[in-house]
């Protein structure tokens, strides 16, 4: 790339910087780190959003996609339209009027009003647990972005990979554990700015351009390459049993809820989040990804779009639409983080040691941030592919949360017992299955026998707390 290039991503790692170390400053409370004081917008939040849950690991993973099956890979992200717009019908109202009430920071606070403080904090262990595996994705997709363009095979004498995994997991632990929420909404406002104009008005144009258009295109791709029928039915299923539910159980995006100034504000921000995954990124993204093959035929999938970026556009084009991927990479790891750090901090800290002070608090916070980066730097280096992590990681999340998630949201009476025990063998029969790797019955997922074994033991136990309409196991000692 030209030095113009190189300029551009600089200057832009420098400014997101900035912006998190402006809020250190700013940042008061704990409502402030980690929900905005309450007071965001439906266009910040929707644009956060979106960024948050495309991210890295679905930009990338989605180009990877692309080049392996054309634009069926559009059908990952409709499965972001469905989830968005079903929390917003039918999780805001409700949630919302908690948190109006209660003052509510994270995801399992929403649980412990329902089920108490144990299941709260299971939740908050499945959640946090997840949510490193998420991060630990975005980070090994900016790292793959960064060896495939601007970092050399060996720099300072150390592999390539290694070295921009170390690049990628410092920037973004920095900003975000100094400026927390604030910080990371109002630069997911710029980046998602900067991956839609990066893709749509430059990378697109310039490929089409550079190949002779769409007919020659698609005489260099597989046979319906530019079809949306490229795929199994089963494929589109397992995506929707592992995608649509994290809308429900998602930690960024109950941190988003809360920071929301009101319901009618939380509503446009997931309609528009919608939209802007499908069909927007959706088809932006796996068209990308489709025409790397093109340039590329013999690229491992997930590098295939950071090469064509690199080779196709022309000097300061480049560096604005690699920053915008970078952008898109930052978003998400930037929100799994600090989703993971309210988490531990919130929900398992200040449990254990409530008469820290704010001030206290705010440091420890920060620090516990740093503390996942490592541990999630660690979990990057260790896989190989950006949406075999992330996938894994959705559906240990929603096999565990998903029922007793519903259950608190629409008022099922039920006891802890049931919310316990649901988490912690649906959670665990999704993570036994992936560790041992088998070939599920039907081509379906592990986590969906995890969910199904979730949702049986919930109704079980429920059936056993409920005489008479009455919940009659109310705490441990009923058992």
């Amino acid at each position: 790339m030209h030095i113009v290039d190189y300029g551009i991503i600089v200057l832009y790692m420098i400014g997101v910087l900035a912006v998190g170390f402006y809020f250190l400053r700013r940042n008061e409370s704990r409502d402030d780190y980690y929900v905005g004081g309450r007071t965001m917008t439906g266009g910040h939040l929707g644009l956060s959003i979106a960024a948050t849950d495309v991210g890295g690991g679905f930009s990338i993973g989605l180009g990877g996609l692309g080049f392996l099956m054309g634009l069926s890979a559009s059908w990952l992200l409709f499965t972001g339209l469905i989830g968005a717009w079903l929390a917003a019908v039918l999780i805001i109202p409700r949630v919302k009027k908690y948190d109006a009430q209660e003052g509510l920071l994270t995801y399992p606070d929403m649980l412990r009003r329902s089920f108490g403080p144990r299941v709260a904090m299971l939740a908050a262990i499945i959640s946090g647990v997840g949510y490193l595996g998420f991060t630990g994705g975005q980070i090994l997709a900016g790292a793959k972005l960064a060896a495939s363009t601007i970092v050399p095979e060996q720099p300072f004498g150390m592999d390539g990979m290694f070295f921009s995994l170390l690049l990628m997991a410092g920037v973004m632990f920095l900003y975000t554990a100094a400026g927390g929420i604030k910080a990371v909404i109002y630069t997911d406002t710029v980046q998602w700015i900067l991956l839609l104009g990066g893709l749509l008005f430059l990378g697109v144009p310039f490929a089409i351009m550079d190949l002779g258009g769409i007919a020659e295109i698609e005489r260099h791709l597989p046979d319906r390459f530019l079809a949306l029928d490229n795929i199994e039915p089963v494929q589109i299923a397992n995506w929707f049993i592992t995608i649509i539910p994290i809308w429900f159980v998602g930690m960024t995006l109950y941190q988003r809820l809360y920071a929301a100034k009101d319901v009618r504000e939380a509503k446009k921000a997931w309609y528009m989040a919608g939209i802007l995954e499908y069909p927007i990124i959706a088809f932006l993204g796996a068209f990308l990804g489709m025409v790397s093959r093109v340039y590329f035929p013999e690229a491992e999938p997930e590098t295939g779009l950071p090469m064509l970026l690199k080779s196709t556009l022309p000097i300061g084009a480049t560096g604005l639409v690699i920053a915008s991927y970078f952008s898109a990479i930052m978003s998400t790891a930037d929100s799994c983080l600090i989703a993971s750090s309210g988490n531990f901090v919130n929900d398992i800290i200040e449990r254990v040691w409530p008469d820290t002070p704010q001030k206290r608090m705010m440091w420890i916070s920060r620090g516990v941030t740093l503390l996942i980066g490592i541990i999630t730097f660690i979990i990057a280096a260790s896989f190989t592919t950006v949406l075999d992590i992330i996938l894994h990681a959705y559906a240990f999340m929603v096999s565990g949360l998903f029922v007793p998630t519903l259950a608190a949201i629409f008022g099922w009476r039920a006891g802890p017992v049931a919310a316990f025990w649901a988490m912690v063998l649906g959670g665990g029969t999704t993570l036994m299955l992936l560790l041992l790797d088998l070939t599920m019955p039907f081509g379906l997922v592990p986590g969906a026998y995890g969910l199904a074994v979730s949702a049986v033991v919930f109704l079980l136990i429920r059936s056993r707390e409920r005489v008479d309409g009455d919940v009659k196991i109310k705490s441990w000692n009923d058992v």
